[in-house]
């Protein structure tokens, strides 16, 4: 199918001779596990001779897309996609003990092969959709990736950016639409106004970040919520009292930065008890606690005699009604969900009318409100995400699939269809080969968003084991010098991922049966990144990253060659092959 649809687009540039066979191993190997063939396959292959029968190479890449080592290279790609890392960034730059959950969520929903179009569906929506499912509500960690201030007095400024960056990043990552020149003004070049900018976050108006979202089934959630009321119906005035005499001086003596810091309006939301506040206010104070931290164990020391005895009367009292309390539910930290079934209010920020905008996709495919079903009162939300993300993985979005398939091709061939994956509106590439896009979309979508139906696709074509030192002649120099008709395999220099993998492979610490050490699992800090990793163009995993930069520098070598790990992997190699006389040693180091 490829070789045919590019000689179709590109009819006077026959395809090129196909790979040595150990070169066709090594790249099969690396383009699907991200590591070296193991010294079984070049047994297994005869160094990848067997691999001239296509029954041979097809058995092998079923292989390689069953193994482990499959989901932990394919988390790379999405990981450097929606910016994942595990602090904060900024000047404090905060660790994230909880976010490598969601590295290990997409490892195993790759490995799984799970539906793309679900996948996307959990990303936006897991705590809405199958609020039971853990791997559901861990998905939704996609909408906790971006940056944080620890340090940041104008909080409604911050809480603006974060919607910002979930509005813009979603547009990246599914639709590969640039969305950040409509925030303040209608695009210059793309049909897309500053209105469809504030359309699109009006379904993340509601975003509530948690730390402990439950994870149980509609039926369960139903009952935990009706016990919960019944005992928030009894307690209320309790609670109210108690509230009156905590609050005041919890918020004086709150450890880290002093709440009276922040703007009067914030310090009137912290004042309130969270059912007084509306949703904003919610939103807003809860932004604003990240900063400090109420300590209650030492409020017997601050209270007066008076105060301190009507507490603990008031606590006494309480706690006759725990008989009424539901049990506690398995939660998931680090995740989002929405402040309640009541969205605030969008509109855009400099509008003087504070016109309302309700959420809606782009005005150009439909200019209606968007059709939100409301869900079931138990998941207290509003059903916005769901419906968001629904539509991105909607038949009649015309973007989704075509821009997950280019990602996909680029991977393999170091360039996708689109040579700019994350966008496609006119300050990206046109599509080199248009007719195969939209084919491989729509098959994609018929064989049930199987990405690895996609990956043995490709692995398996004719295009993909082509020569990539095909010398370029007058000819193609005229007609193709930058082979964008794909009539050689691009040649790629490894990833830093791949190049440190490679020598813990050599050096016997990664195996097909322990992986624990792949570059992946290394924790990613965004203001002190590994230092190999970052000389080999690792992003800052601030913003979206469609495709890495190929960078050529002295620091690159330098490290290789001197740094303390290098010289403690070449140490490892060189015991592990002692034994080896020198033409065996340098046969199996090769």
């Amino acid at each position: 199918v490829f070789a045919d649809e590019i000689a179709a687009v590109g009819e006077a540039i026959p395809g090129g001779a196909a790979a040595p066979p150990g070169v066709l191993l090594r790249r099969l190997a690396y383009s699907a596990t991200g590591l070296p063939p193991s010294e079984r396959l070049l047994v297994e292959t005869d160094g990848g001779k067997t691999l001239a029968d296509p029954a041979a190479r097809d058995r092998l890449v079923e292989e390689l897309l069953a193994s482990k080592t499959y989901g932990e290279h394919q988390a790379r790609f999405w990981l450097d996609l929606v910016r994942y890392a595990d602090s904060d960034g900024y000047r404090a730059d905060g660790g994230r003990p909880h976010a490598k959950a969601y590295r290990d969520y997409c490892v195993r929903s790759f490995n799984a092969d799970k539906p793309y179009d679900r996948f996307v569906l959990e990303q936006l929506a897991g705590d809405e959709i199958d609020p039971g499912n853990r791997d559901a509500v861990i998905g939704t960690m996609f909408l906790r990736h971006w940056i944080y201030e620890w340090n940041q007095r104008d909080v409604a400024t911050q809480w603006q950016k974060i919607l910002d960056d979930l509005t813009e990043t979603t547009a990246d990552v599914f639709l590969a639409q640039s969305l950040r020149c409509a925030r303040c003004h209608d695009h210059k070049f793309d049909p897309l106004l500053q209105r469809d900018y504030y359309r699109l976050q009006a379904f993340f108006a509601p975003f509530q970040p948690t730390e402990g979202k439950p994870v149980a089934d509609l039926a369960t959630l139903a009952t935990f919520a009706e016990q919960q009321q019944a005992w928030e119906e009894a307690t209320a005035d309790l609670r109210r009292r108690l509230d009156a005499i905590e609050r005041p001086l919890l918020i004086q003596h709150a450890k880290g930065q002093p709440p009276k810091m922040f703007p009067p309006e914030i310090q009137a939301m912290i004042a309130k008890r969270p059912e007084d506040r509306t949703p904003r206010e919610h939103q807003l104070a809860e932004l604003a606690a990240r900063q400090y931290t109420f300590q209650p164990e030492k409020l017997d020391k601050l209270l007066d005699e008076a105060a301190a005895t009507e507490r603990k009367q008031l606590l006494e009292q309480l706690a006759a009604y725990d008989s009424l309390k539901p049990k506690p539910l398995p939660t998931q930290a680090f995740v989002a969900s929405d402040v309640g079934p009541e969205a605030p209010v969008t509109h855009i920020p400099d509008d003087r009318e504070k016109t309302p905008i309700a959420p809606g996709i782009l005005t150009l495919l439909n200019p209606a409100p968007a059709d939100i079903e409301p869900p079931p009162p138990a998941l207290n939300s509003t059903g916005r995400r769901t419906a968001l993300a629904r539509w991105i993985v909607s038949p009649e979005n015309p973007l989704t699939a075509r821009v997950i398939v280019n990602r996909i091709w680029q991977q393999h061939f170091g360039r996708g269809l689109v040579a700019t994956p994350n966008e496609f509106g006119h300050l990206g590439q046109q599509p080199t080969h248009p007719e195969l896009l939209d084919w491989l979309a729509g098959w994609f979508m018929q064989e049930g968003w199987s990405l690895k139906k996609l990956h043995r696709l490709i692995l398996t074509s004719a295009t993909f084991a082509q020569r990539s030192d095909r010398p370029l002649d007058d000819k193609l120099a005229e007609v193709d010098p930058e082979n964008h008709l794909l009539w050689r395999m691009n040649a790629r220099r490894l990833a830093g991922e791949e190049i440190t993998d490679t020598v813990l492979v050599a050096a016997g610490s990664v195996t097909s049966g322990s992986t624990q050490k792949r570059a992946l699992y290394k924790p990613v800090r965004r203001n002190g990144p590994d230092p190999l990793l970052a000389a080999f163009d690792l992003p800052d995993r601030i913003q979206s990253a469609g495709r890495r930069h190929r960078t050529t520098t002295p620091s690159q070598a330098l490290l290789l060659a001197n740094s303390d790990w290098a010289h403690d992997q070449a140490r490892a190699i060189a015991r592990r092959l002692s034994a080896a006389n020198d033409a065996a040693f340098v046969e199996a180091l090769h």
